[in-house]
């Protein structure tokens, strides 16, 4: 069975209210894992962007007070921990530096890199040695950056994706999919993460062999933030889980052809035996 993980990423906004609803939408929906992600936004932001002002909801304030606005540290970790353990659905984070390698150990034996760091190799190799399970996305990369990450970071998961938010659904390029599983399946599973408006072409992924599926969850894609219009709204989590487990039960096995019991009645009217 697929394994399916709602991203929440930081399309809560610093707000605890917000994350826990997504969860709940989450866990409703049936998906396996909530995500998020966490950085040291001294670490992770540029030094020429920290004191960039920025408008928010917020007011207008400096790139790196934004930042600090909307990470989530230890007390509403530990509260979002106990959540999901009453919900009853798994989670974890993309890291986005040592540190919060370090950090999120202390919550979830599973962390994922972000396609932005794969060609950090000290950064894979920190997660590689910390965590039980890594993930890896492959977007913005070319195949010797992908070469090496899976070299250095031995991942579990490989993820197939298109960084772009949204993505371009002509530049999805789901048949890499194929060549990831060819070249990496007998080492990693291989997932999809995606960005792309709608679900068809996340559903599409199910019969090509992938053992992960990711998507931006949000409350509503007008919601302010990067990642919001990218995002699949409630209804839409919903929609997608029981797209991609009805497609599971329908691949069924390939061969050889046998009668199914719904045909029997059918079989023996038409052809009397």
């Amino acid at each position: 069975m697929i394994k399916i993980i709602a991203e929440i990423g930081i399309n809560h906004n610093g707000s605890l209210e917000t994350t826990k609803k997504l969860i709940d939408v989450a866990k409703v929906a049936g998906c396996n894992y909530v995500k998020f992600q966490k950085r040291t936004p001294e670490l992770c932001v540029p030094e020429k962007q920290k004191n960039v002002m920025r408008s928010t909801p917020w007011g207008d304030m400096t790139y790196i007070d934004y930042k600090h606005k909307i990470e989530f540290e230890k007390k509403e970790y530990d509260e979002i921990a106990l959540y999901c353990e009453k919900v009853g659905i798994k989670w974890f984070a993309s890291v986005w530096d040592e540190p919060s390698v370090d950090f999120m150990k202390n919550y979830a034996d599973v962390s994922k890199i972000p396609s932005a760091l794969i060609t950090k190799h000290d950064l894979l190799k920190y997660a590689r040695d910390n965590c039980d399970t890594l993930l890896i996305s492959t977007g913005m990369s070319v195949e010797k950056e992908i070469e090496a990450a899976v070299e250095v970071g031995k991942p579990d998961v490989i993820f197939h994706t298109n960084s772009s938010y949204p993505s371009n659904v002509g530049e999805l390029n789901l048949n890499y999919i194929h060549h990831l599983k060819k070249k990496y399946g007998h080492s990693a599973a291989i997932g999809y993460s995606g960005h792309e408006f709608g679900l068809i072409t996340t559903f599409a992924t199910v019969p090509m062999g992938v053992e992960w599926i990711e998507r931006h969850i949000t409350l509503d894609r007008t919601m302010w933030g990067s990642d919001q219009m990218a995002s699949v709204e409630p209804h839409g989590l919903i929609k997608l889980v029981k797209g991609i487990r009805n497609v599971e039960l329908a691949l069924g096995h390939s061969e050889p052809r046998i009668v199914m019991g719904s045909e029997l009645k059918k079989r023996l009217s038409l052809r009397g035996n």
